[in-house]
């Protein structure tokens, strides 16, 4: 063996020096990792042809690898790392030759590109990446980033430290707004930085808490990591969960787990939510203690500036935080009486189908052994006891057509149990009912009147809704009936929203807050999935970038305002009418409803290209394409060339070799613990995309084929990736900083000042790794 080493092992080695010096070389990333992986097979296809790699591979004809079979061990279970004293023998490590394992890189690649890349299932995912690179970049574009700094620091300077809290705050939003790392440190570097520094903040913590900040976006939902790392998750976990079934004795992975072995991207971005907000807390917390113990280096800087009417504290704590508390407490609590709810009358012409028994039990007695060692004897027993009971009952019950009389009890059964007030009246309700509790809040000293107007018509709509809509009142006259409450509700909103936007915090905020609750609310409850509501983020970032551009050119926005009206008016239409007029039998007011629909979708389209031509003639609109382009043509060219670089790693057995030393250890903890620190230590010299690209594919079959939520596993490296853009000496955001920063900041402060931040990261992972239920708990909440 050449060095003692084994050839695999030396195969490895050459991989990683030659992606290494092609990342360090200079050469664009997309295209070095490709290279690298075209030189690697050149330089091991030499050495092996030479007889230099040499691979010491168990001798499945020994009597002794006969013996161990034959006592029960499974042959994909036999490694050299678990049974060292097995006989060996020497093998190239190309048995059938280079020229053959060349011919299938070429054929797998083309394959692969096709089915991951080109047309796969998981293309429509990728294309999330799109549109959320668009978003972000174009918010970014947007001066968004300015205007929050400025408000937040208004808002937190006074305190210790206020202006680094006040970054960890921007951060947050931007990242639940853009994602884009690069663009979010390089705006708070340039806007921030210089602020921090001449009010006398130290320059480590300042250059820590920027670069920190604007890797959030990595981990807050929508994240670009996660998204890529969600398509890999899901084929990795379903693969590796059938093999562990197969493995186990079973047929398939949902006789052995009990449930299906899936996990998507809308529900990992439901478990990144409470990991991101807690370490955008540990960063404040940081920065706050910080400034107590030295509060010569962060000290309190009181901001000037700012437009609003003064409020007392009295009034501040009635109208800003009681009364908006008191309204949304109160609709809670009049939903868990019953008062508020559903009053959907629609039922299935079928009868539901019987439940099955927990379990399945019907399984070989290998499976049946594995299923109670998995999920327990409690379980099992409780499966059977289901089972018999179904069993005694004549078998599950399938679904069968309901007669008219059954359909009719049906049905009456649903309209006397119906909530007198429905869900979306008490949305709508509550909505318009905060802005004008926040109206009155804001310019508490102006009359009064317009509020009580507005409230007396939110007190007609659920008073006319009691009395006056039953849940089998059609959605034309429901409208009709609602139309003058309304009305009146709408023109004291009005004067309330023109309060509103008086107050920086809140006309600052708002836009952006609309947008993330769009995109995120659809995602997280389950409405939709990424790649829509990604268009929708684009189209809405499109949209408010114009408004702002027109707002600092001096002309009307009108176009844009009441495109926004007509997209809520396409949404309230689609959800209260039925709008498929191709079927027969369709109704006046249906009709009606499809032409306003059209209508508000034309007039929606018409704002959408308006707000094109405004950024496009603002010079806005060019940049941002070809920046989007240039970064989404960046991944997919990193997603082709890890391809080629993988087939590469597996021709030669370095997968297998790889898989064979993780599953060599008894301890599922110790594996992914080896995994996370080597994720951690590449994060100093590869970026996320190389990392999730390369090594994942490699390490996922191990880390997701255990007993371990994918849900956990995967945010648990998502912020193991996000640390790779902190760590020096090649952390990207770093890099950005340092780009911009000015000439007296040096590259040690900012080594300096990322130090205590990537230890914050470790504890952190530390946290998510004592208690996953941080991560688990927001997808066990929300039903997909």
């Amino acid at each position: 063996m050449l060095f003692g080493l084994d050839g695999v092992e030396i195969g490895l080695i050459i991989v990683f020096f030659c992606l290494f010096g092609g990342i360090l070389s200079g050469f664009p990333v997309a295209f070095a990792i490709g290279g690298a992986g075209v030189i690697s097979f050149g330089i091991i296809a030499a050495l092996d042809s030479s007889g230099l790699l040499i691979h010491q591979a168990i001798d499945t004809s020994s009597q002794m690898y006969r013996d161990l079979v034959a006592t029960g061990v499974k042959p994909d279970a036999v490694s050299v790392f678990r049974y060292p004293d097995l006989p060996r023998i020497g093998e190239p490590v190309f048995p059938a030759g280079w020229e053959t394992a060349l011919d299938r890189n070429v054929s797998f690649i083309v394959n692969r590109m096709n089915e991951r890349v080109l047309a796969g299932q998981s293309i429509e995912t990728l294309l999330a990446v799109l549109m959320f690179v668009l978003m972000g970049i174009t918010l970014e574009r947007s001066k968004i980033a300015n205007d929050l700094l400025t408000t937040m620091a208004r808002v937190f300077g006074p305190l210790p430290g206020g202006l680094a809290v006040s970054i960890v705050v921007v951060g947050a939003f931007l990242a639940a707004s853009t994602g884009i790392v690069g663009a979010t440190v390089v705006t708070m570097g340039l806007l921030a930085l210089p602020t921090m520094l001449r009010n006398n903040y130290s320059p480590e913590l300042a250059t820590g808490v920027i670069a920190a900040s604007g890797t959030l976006g990595q981990i807050i939902p929508p994240s670009i990591v996660i998204v890529l790392l969600g398509t890999l998750a899901g084929d990795l976990y379903s693969t590796a969960q059938e093999a562990r079934a197969v493995e186990a004795g079973c047929s398939d992975a949902l006789t052995y787990l009990g449930e299906p072995a899936v996990v998507s991207v809308g529900t990992l971005f439901q478990a990144a939510l409470l990991p991101g907000i807690m370490l955008a807390l540990l960063y404040a917390l940081y920065a706050f203690g910080y400034a107590l113990l030295n509060p010569e280096k962060a000290p309190a800087v009181p901001m000037s500036g700012g437009s609003g009417e003064p409020i007392t504290r009295a009034e501040g704590l009635t109208w800003l935080l009681a009364a908006p508390v008191g309204l949304i407490v109160g609709a809670v609590l009049l939903g868990s009486v019953g008062l508020i709810g559903s009053q959907n009358v629609t039922v299935s012409a079928f009868s539901d189908v019987g439940q099955g028994a927990s379990l399945r039990t019907n399984v070989p007695e290998e499976c049946k052994i594995s299923m109670i060692d998995l999920h327990g004897q409690s379980a099992w027993d409780q499966a059977i006891a289901e089972q018999e009971e179904i069993d005694a009952a004549g078998g599950v019950s399938n679904a069968e057509r309901l007669s008219e009389e059954d359909l009719v009890a049906a049905r009456d059964a649903k309209i006397a149990a119906a909530a007198p007030i429905g869900n979306g009246v008490a949305v709508i309700a509550v909505l318009l009912g905060l802005t004008l509790v926040l109206g009155r809040g804001i310019a508490p000293s102006r009359t009064p009147q317009p509020l009580i107007v507005g409230a007396i018509g939110l007190l007609l709509m659920l008073l006319v809704d009691v009395l006056f809509i039953s849940p089998t009142t059609s959605s034309g006259w429901t409208f009709v009936r609602l139309a003058g409450p309304f009305a009146l509700a709408m023109y004291g909103c009005k004067e309330a929203a023109a309060r509103c936007a008086t107050n920086d915090l809140i006309r600052v905020v708002f836009p952006p807050l609309v947008l993330i609750i769009a995109v995120l609310g659809s995602i997280l409850g389950g409405v939709t999935n990424p790649t829509p509501a990604a268009a929708l983020g684009a189209g809405g970032a499109i949209m408010l970038a114009a408004y702002r551009k027109l707002q600092d050119q001096g002309r009307s926005s009108n176009v844009i305002i009441w495109s926004t009206f007509a997209v809520i008016i396409c949404l309230l239409l689609g959800v209260n009418f039925d709008l498929r007029v191709n079927q027969g039998g369709v109704s006046f007011e249906s009709w009606v409803a499809f032409f306003l629909a059209y209508a508000a979708y034309i007039y929606a389209l018409f704002g959408l290209v308006y707000g094109c031509w405004v950024l496009f003639t603002g010079g806005v609109l060019t940049p941002v394409v070809r920046e989007t382009a240039k970064v989404t043509s960046m991944v997919f060219t990193i997603l082709i060339g890890s391809q080629l670089l993988n087939l590469v790693v597996i021709s030669f057995g370095g997968e297998h070799y790889i898989q064979q030393f993780l599953k060599s250890f008894d301890n599922e903890f110790t594996v992914f613990l080896i995994v996370m620190l080597v994720l951690f230590i590449l994060g100093f010299v590869l970026d996320f995309l190389e990392i999730i690209y390369i090594v994942i594919p490699i390490v996922g079959p191990v880390i997701y084929g255990g007993s371990f939520d994918p849900k956990w596993v995967t945010i648990m490296v998502a912020v193991n990736l996000q640390t790779s853009f902190l760590t020096p000496p090649f952390g990207f955001a770093l890099f950005y900083l340092r780009g911009v920063a000015p000439k007296e900041v040096t590259t040690g402060h900012i080594y300096r000042g990322i130090i205590p931040f990537v230890i914050i990261q470790v504890v952190g992972i530390a946290i998510l790794w004592f208690f996953p239920t941080i991560v688990t708990i927001v997808p066990d909440l929300i039903p997909n």
